[in-house]
């Protein structure tokens, strides 16, 4: 059978081969795994398999996808591959359990990151009316539990009948519990009409005179992740901040706006539009000492877009942001990553470009 003659081997040249001569990528073993299911885990031969009709929705005999089996493992580069390839990040097994729900139960920060970048919903309850942040808190996975805090409606949590502080408790996780109590991202209206996607709410608010800045978890940061241009261009013309830093789950450099849109060049130049920092995106210690040594403990720009699912954006991403910065330094790393795209040989003739423009 080829799901268990052939990928269990683990070698690509076997695979390769059986398929080229006709064997079946989706047939199935009796417990309704495919060749899919089998390789979650072993990059090169899985994305062989999905290059040539792999089947990423095919469920096993529990109905958990693919992706259901890379969420629960924490597996964020299969996850990256499955979706590229049309996994749903929504996907549900039968018994309701979310993508999402099996990244949380992994506790990997990285794989509940992807899926919300690729619009999974934290809202959704599973039969028994758990939702993903109940999962995290009853395993004490913190830094997932930081994540979905904001993002989890209280509508939701109401309907599920069930506190996630009661779901800590059960599991023993003191840190997870005070976390519960003490970090809450929701606290003005404005946030809820925001997170809501309420265009005449949030300007309502805005008019009567509301803050953009009240929240820890900003506004204008909801408003980006959800891709709601209106709201963020409404956002932003009540002066909200586009330089907004939220450090609960990563301390980066450069402002953290820009992590929630390297997909979308529209939203990246309305913020930059705004008055965006770019240049802080090209401050990094790899190759001088251009930062201030209090820098070097946060994450760079050239660290966060090297990771393997956000890699193929950078190209694109440097490109624009290069139309909003002066003179600046490109490090080691961050041009070892730009040399293999396409953009590779524009964003060259911009930064010689850029630099004789100073010297003159």
């Amino acid at each position: 059978m080829f799901c268990f003659g052939a990928v269990r081997t683990d070698s690509f040249e076997i695979t390769f081969t059986l398929i080229s001569r006709g064997a079946s990528v989706n047939q199935a073993c009796p417990k309704k795994w495919t060749a899919i299911h089998a390789k979650v885990g072993c990059t090169d031969i899985l994305t062989l398999l999905l290059q040539n009709g792999g089947n990423v929705l095919e469920t096993d005999e529990h109905g958990v996808t693919p992706m259901g089996i890379a969420a629960e493992y924490g597996q964020a580069e299969v996850l990256d591959i499955l979706i590229h390839y049309g996994g749903d990040v929504n996907a549900q097994a039968p018994n309701g359990d979310s993508v999402l729900y099996d990244a949380a139960g992994s506790g990997n920060p990285d794989c509940i990151e992807l899926l919300l970048q690729h619009g999974a919903n934290p809202n959704i309850a599973n039969l028994s009316l758990q939702l993903p942040i109940h999962c995290a808190a009853y395993k004490g996975h913190y830094l997932a539990l930081r994540m979905l805090i904001p993002i989890t409606t209280r509508r939701a949590l109401r309907l599920s009948g069930q506190s996630p502080i009661h779901a800590a408790a059960d599991g023993g996780h003191v840190r997870c519990m005070e976390l519960l109590v003490d970090k809450d991202m929701r606290k003005t209206a404005l946030y809820f009409a925001v997170s809501n996607g309420d265009v005449t709410g949030t300007q309502l608010l805005l008019n009567a005179g509301a803050k953009t800045d009240m929240d820890p978890l900003q506004c204008l940061l909801v408003a980006v992740r959800a891709w709601w241009y209106k709201i963020v261009r409404i956002l932003l013309a009540s002066r909200a901040d586009v330089n907004c830093y939220f450090t609960e789950v990563n301390d980066t450099v450069f402002p953290t706006a820009l992590q929630y849109c390297l997909r979308d060049e529209m939203m990246m130049r309305l913020l930059l539009n705004n008055g965006y920092d770019a240049e802080k995106c090209f401050c990094c210690p790899h190759d001088s000492t251009w930062c201030h040594s209090s820098e070097y403990t946060s994450e760079k720009f050239c660290d966060f877009i090297s990771v393997s699912w956000l890699v193929q954006f950078s190209g694109r991403a440097v490109r624009v942001l290069l139309d909003y910065v002066n003179h600046v330094p490109i490090c080691s790393k961050l041009k070892m990553v730009l040399k293999r795209h396409k953009e590779w040989a524009e964003i060259s003739e911009m930064l010689v470009f850029l630099t004789l423009h100073v010297e003159h």
